[in-house]
């Protein structure tokens, strides 16, 4: 009796490959609601008192703030995790003092930077830790 490896090995492979596509395509992005109207109305009152000075008031940037609206914002993020750009904005920001803010408020402000970027409201509000963002997408274009 002969027996045939190289296609049960493509069979494998093509398994395999299937299903890491499907699960690939079952994670969330930003695109699937992952903040709550209520949190970026939050954000947005924490935003004006903690960004605007640097980032301006209408999101665009300025003079050495880069703007956190629009294709280049939403390009420079897209393919990484939320859970990155999160990491970057508790690190980071506001510059002149990170630990001003709490996590929970960073979280706010991002749920509005999600809104003001017209990704759509959920139900749900975004999580402040990173082991649960980094579990969405950030996304340029809708899946």
């Amino acid at each position: 009796m002969r027996v045939c490896y190289g296609s049960a090995i493509v069979s494998f492979i093509v398994l395999l490959v299937m299903n890491s596509s499907s699960a690939l395509s079952q994670s969330k992005t930003v695109w699937d609601g992952i903040y709550t109207a209520t949190q970026a109305a939050r954000g947005e009152v924490l935003y004006q008192e903690w960004c605007a000075s640097c980032h301006s008031p209408d999101l665009s940037g300025g003079d050495l703030a880069p703007g956190l609206v629009g294709g280049e914002f939403v390009w420079n993020w897209s393919g990484l995790t939320v859970g990155q750009l999160f990491e970057r904005l508790r690190i980071s920001m506001p510059q002149e003092n990170p630990s001003a803010v709490t996590r929970t408020q960073k979280a706010d402000i991002l749920a509005f930077m999600f809104q003001a970027n017209e990704f759509p409201v959920g139900e749900e509000e975004l999580a402040d830790r990173n082991n649960i963002l980094d579990q969405f997408m950030f996304e340029a274009v809708q899946p």
